[in-house]
């Protein structure tokens, strides 16, 4: 059985199979509904029910309350229908979108490689093509660990048979701790994809500063290696922030990068440098590296930053002092179960931030 649901003001309609989520079912059908978290906690779903009858799943009643639910609310990412619905969304497609539905995929491990003391670059052969856009993630199946993961794309959308993924071992998380310590070349693994609202805004011809922490690299190393493959022409600063020499993987692409095109800059950055690092490049916070280097004015630019919540705040706060708003910074937040449904609740002041 199979239930039909229009999504208002677009007049889109979906088919959604019985026990299937909303989200899921419109996601799947290449039709957009703004989400963030997708299970519940961060209340970016929420749409309001006009016609029908809904079972409202397991939504956090922090992000959807019992008053909402009388109301009519539901998110849509718990949302399963139970007859046919109307819903309304708060819709707005950015135009750079491009709406690739979400598949499921089979993902051969064709290599394992230690990035740093944390973090491994994970390397499959996907069973067909996946189309998707620079910066998207996938959600990763792990056997015997219950959901799902979610990680970024780290090579580019030309590479539509490969995935690479930057995985950080997380302590105490049984998806990562399974992926480092289990995971072998030869085994097959399911994802679906592509996911999320994190990609360049081509159409925009501003110069763009990327700003990454940590395993946060992977996006922003799917979206700068995308840009200048196609010969994109605006300038181009990436800067990387890590605790030290170890942490501050794939640095030589980077380098290398840098020398072959005018256009792009590098500028890594170690907030506690080991005394066998040497290290002669700059020495602080990441958001500090921006700011220095662009002495504190970022009117001209689109921002995008991904990477652990602290360093997403501070980068925000930083772009915001000088002269860079919401329109202008996108960003993807690397939470993990640790970090509490907490993190995962949108700001009350920003749409998007």
């Amino acid at each position: 059985m199979s239930y039909m649901v229009t999504i208002e003001p677009t007049g889109e309609q979906i088919e959604v199979e019985e026990g299937q989520t909303i989200l899921d079912a419109a996601l799947r059908q290449g039709v957009w509904l703004p989400f963030a978290c997708g299970h519940g906690t961060c209340a970016t779903c929420k749409c309001q029910v006009l016609e029908g009858d809904v079972d409202v799943g397991a939504a956090s009643p922090f992000a959807l309350m019992d008053m909402e639910k009388d109301e009519g609310k539901i998110l849509a990412c718990c949302a399963i229908p139970e007859s046919d619905l109307v819903i309304e969304a708060d819709i707005d497609v950015d135009p750079d979108f491009a709406g690739h539905p979400v598949e499921d995929f089979g993902a051969e491990v064709t290599d394992i490689i230690n990035l740093s003391p944390t973090i491994k670059g994970v390397h499959f052969r996907l069973d067909r093509d996946m189309a998707f856009q620079a910066g998207q993630y996938i959600n990763l199946i792990i056997p015997g660990v219950e959901g799902s993961r979610a990680f970024s794309i780290a090579n580019t959308p030309s590479q539509a048979d490969t995935l690479e993924l930057h995985v950080r071992l997380v302590p105490g998380g049984a998806g990562t701790t399974w992926l480092h310590n289990q995971l072998k070349v030869g085994d097959t693994l399911t994802i679906s994809g592509p996911y999320g609202q994190f990609f360049t805004r081509k159409s925009d011809d501003k110069d763009v500063i990327f700003i990454a922490g940590g395993s946060g690299l992977s996006s922003p190393q799917s979206m700068v290696l995308d840009l200048l493959e196609e010969g994109d022409s605006r300038q181009i600063y990436l800067f990387q922030g890590a605790r030290n020499i170890s942490e501050l993987y794939n640095r030589e692409i980077f380098e290398t990068l840098e020398q072959q095109h005018s256009n792009f800059h590098y500028i890594p950055a170690l907030n506690a440098p080991e005394p066998d690092d040497q290290w002669q490049g700059f020495t602080g916070f990441v958001h500090d590296a921006v700011n220095a280097r662009f002495d504190g004015k970022f009117e001209g630019h689109k921002a995008y930053l991904c990477g652990p919540p602290p360093m997403i705040d501070a980068a925000i706060s930083t772009l915001m002092q000088g002269r860079l708003f919401e329109r202008d910074i996108h960003m993807e937040r690397f939470v993990t179960a640790a970090d509490g449904a907490e993190e995962q609740q949108r700001s009350a002041l920003f749409k998007r931030i």
